[in-house]
Formats: C-alpha cells, sequence, structure tokens
C-alpha cells in the first residue's frame, strides 16, 4: 500500500509537466523510448528533439509514435522554424533532459556551441537541464571531458550518471554507460519535486538544489577487506575486492548525498563524488568509522577480518624445518555494533552478512545480535563468483521479513539499497 501511494503522489506532481527530451547520437539511444513510455505513464508530456546522429540509433518515427509529437531535427525546417520553433520548445518545457548526453553534447553545452537543432534549443533555454551521459569509459575519463563536466555542474546543470559496466564496444567496461530509464525517471521526479530543497549559497545568497532522493543527507559506506598484520610479509584477510562496497559509495553519491567512503585496501579506483579514507586494519576502520559520525544513513559493506594476531612479529617470521609458528588469535572490534548501539546512531544502520550455508538463518541471527535495522545476506560460497565478481545475490533482511533479489550487477544492487535507504528515511520522517 505504501509503495501504490508514493506512485499516486508522484503521478500527481507530475501530471500536466512537461519534458524537452534532446536525444544524443549514442548506441543508449535506444533506452530513450523506455524512459518516454514511463514518463508517459505518470502523466508527463514530452517533446523530442534529435541530433542527426541519434536518428541513426533510433528513427523519428519511433520517437513521435511515443511521445505523441512530431521529432523535430532540422534547425532549417521550414515549417517547424517559421515561428522560431526551437526557442518555442526550449521555453515550453518545465524540464529539459539529454539522453544520452554524448561527449559532443557535453561539449558543446560548456562552450555555449549552437549550430544544430539541440545546441541551439539548449542555449535558448531558460529552465533546469538534466543530463544523462553516455560514452566510452576513455572519453568520460579525458581531461576535455572533465574540464566540461565541471563547466556544467558550475552553470547548474544536473547529472545522472554515468555508471560503471560493460560497453557496446567488445571487452570495454567501465564508467561511461548510461543512466537506466528508471534511473533518469527518478531523477526527473526528483527536479519537478514540488517540495524543492534551499540551501545557502555564497555571499549569503540562497540557491535551490534539485530534491534528489538523498539531498542534503550524510551516508558513511564502509568497502574492502581489512589487512591484520602478522609480521611484516603476511597478514590475515578476506576474500573482498570492495566492488559491492564502492559501487554503494557512488550510487550514494548519485542520489544527492554526502558520502564518506572508508575503504580497506583494494585495486579500485575512488568513486566520483565521494570523499575516501583509506584504512588497513580493522582498527583503523573503526576509528575512521567514529569519525564520520554523525550520519543518516551507515551501510556496512567492508569484509572487516574478525581477529588479528595478539602479537605482530617485527620481522619477517622464518619457515623452519618441522616447525609451526603458533599464534595467538584475539577478536577485532566489531564495527556495526559499534554504531548500531551506540550514539549518535544513524537513522539507518544497515550490515552486510557473506555466508557460505543457511545464509538466510544466519542473516536473521546477524540482524539480532549486531542491532542493525537491515542485514543484506549473500551467499559467497565456492563456486558463486560473488567474491571479486561483478555480480550478487542477495536478499534484503529485516524485521518485517525477507527481500530475495535477482541476480544483478553489483552497481543495479547498489541503486536498488540505495533507493530502497531513501526510502526508509523518507518513511520515518516524511518532512525530512
Amino acid at each position: 500500500m505504501e509503495h501504490e501511494a508514493a506512485d499516486e503522489n508522484t503521478r500527481n506532481h507530475l501530471a500536466g509537466r512537461h519534458l524537452l527530451l534532446i536525444i544524443g547520437g549514442g548506441i543508449a539511444a535506444y533506452k530513450v523510448l523506455e524512459l518516454i513510455r514511463r514518463a508517459k505513464d505518470r502523466g508527463l508530456g514530452v517533446r523530442a528533439i534529435m541530433t542527426q546522429a541519434a536518428t541513426e540509433f533510433v528513427t523519428p518515427l519511433s520517437v513521435a509514435s511515443l511521445t505523441g509529437e512530431k521529432a523535430f531535427t532540422d534547425l532549417f525546417s521550414l515549417t517547424d522554424e517559421a515561428d522560431i520553433g526551437h526557442i518555442a520548445l526550449s521555453r515550453s518545457a518545465d524540464l529539459v533532459v539529454v539522453a544520452p548526453a554524448t561527449a559532443d553534447l557535453l561539449a558543446k553545452m560548456a562552450n555555449g556551441h549552437a549550430d544544430d537543432y539541440a545546441s541551439t534549443a539548449l542555449l535558448a533555454t531558460d529552465k533546469p537541464v538534466l543530463v544523462a551521459p553516455a560514452m566510452n569509459p576513455r572519453m568520460w575519463a579525458h581531461a576535455a571531458t572533465r574540464r566540461n563536466v565541471e563547466t556544467l555542474q558550475a552553470d547548474g546543470i544536473h547529472f545522472v550518471g554515468p555508471y560503471s559496466g560493460a560497453m557496446a564496444e567488445r571487452g570495454e567496461s567501465g564508467f561511461g554507460r548510461m543512466a537506466e530509464p528508471a534511473e533518469i525517471l527518478a531523477a526527473i521526479e526528483a527536479l519537478l519535486s514540488p517540495v524543492p530543497l534551499l540551501l545557502s549559497g555564497d555571499g549569503g545568497h540562497e540557491k535551490q538544489l534539485a530534491l534528489l532522493p538523498l539531498a542534503g543527507k550524510r551516508v558513511l559506506v564502509t568497502s574492502g577487506p581489512t589487512h591484520e598484520p602478522i609480521d611484516p610479509v603476511r597478514y590475515i584477510a578476506n576474500r573482498s575486492s570492495g566492488r559491492q562496497g564502492h559501487a554503494i559509495a557512488e550510487a550514494a553519491a548519485q542520489a544527492g548525498a554526502e558520502v564518506i567512503l572508508v575503504s580497506g585496501p583494494v585495486n579500485l579506483p575512488d568513486p566520483h563524488g565521494v570523499k575516501v579514507r583509506h584504512v588497513t586494519t580493522a582498527r583503523d576502520m573503526l576509528a575512521a568509522v567514529l569519525a564520520a559520525l554523525p550520519v543518516d544513513i551507515a551501510i556496512f559493506a567492508a569484509a572487516v577480518a574478525d581477529w588479528r594476531t595478539a602479537e605482530e612479529a617485527d620481522a619477517k617470521i622464518k619457515k623452519g624445518a618441522g616447525t609451526m609458528p603458533q599464534f595467538t588469535l584475539i577478536e577485532n572490534p566489531d564495527i556495526l555494533a559499534t554504531v548500531a548501539k551506540g550514539a549518535p546512531r544513524p537513522g539507518l544502520v544497515v550490515g552486510f552478512a557473506a555466508e557460505t550455508d543457511t545464509v538466510l538463518d544466519h542473516a536473521r541471527a546477524k540482524l539480532e545480535r549486531k542491532g542493525c535495522d537491515w542485514i543484506v545476506a549473500n551467499d559467497v560460497g565456492k563456486g558463486t563468483g560473488v567474491m571479486g565478481g561483478e555480480r550478487n545475490t542477495v536478499h534484503l533482511v529485516s524485521k518485517d521479513g525477507i527481500e530475495s533479489w535477482p541476480t544483478m550487477d553489483k552497481t543495479e544492487v547498489a541503486r536498488r539499497l540505495v533507493a530502497r535507504a531513501a526510502a526508509a528515511l523518507r518513511a520515518a520522517d516524511p518532512q525530512a
């Protein structure tokens, strides 16, 4: 019933609003057809401008059939431009959405170019603009693109994505994949929300920011393993790549949160837009976590080593014939329980349970023992490929029951978890 009420509220504030959708020329253009369908289903009016390159990926007829309006492509059309149509289009919408926002379109926007229908409308609009970038990872990481993105962000352009994942090019993967239609629609809903978030800007002036699902919230995420030294060469650790935790941190940042990621040793780049604290041991991680408090949400995805040696050897322990070193192990601090049962306690505390057998039984017991709100449980047994892999199958365990999710990319698990966390905060305090 809660989801039905939320959907009805969304339709109420979207009904009668209008989007101008600018479709760029990239393989991800096929996704805009689903975006149009979802937008229309929520009562949004949609008109579309297509770049010439976009028509190589989706046809104007397909776009027109879904929007119920002509798809505009020609800046010099004698009929469309008789009354300066690109100006009227850019001003009549409540929001302009660019998807896919190619590197070329971002460069034109950042530098004020106006040499086709799309770029001219973007330069002429006085409405908010949301872009969903999509391009090859090397193009996204290029210094020129980074400069253009920084310029656009400073100009007040809103971004959704891009995310990490497989590219259309064989063997290519990384940041550059366009957000899914549901994610773009969530950003549209936030930008068209009747309740904007006001924050103090420079010089005492107020500036209006889009009310993204986690705008104004602080989120703490832990990720990766911890390394507990035995001697200067060896250590105790868990098999964790950090992929899931890093994906959660990035998803929370994309949802508008201020994110602090406390990461153990991993071979991953720091997520974009996230404050990262690099640590090595469980004790380091606990100190960094406590220093990050207070936060609204804490998600503990790190695979913290349960034990460490009572004493760390100063020199490498040498192998001796017929002798085995003896170690005394002591427990590491319980970071999840410390935060869940301490103060200031976050509004939502989420733990992870990586299990190899009776997964749900262990997860329910951990939920009770640790005092957290949710446990994200998964099977990491031999042959599952979860540890170090890119896909995950999880169960969201709470006092209300168990919700089993299908197998999906870890980036998709992250987005779904962040969306559920944002919804839980809103349900707990609708005025927040």
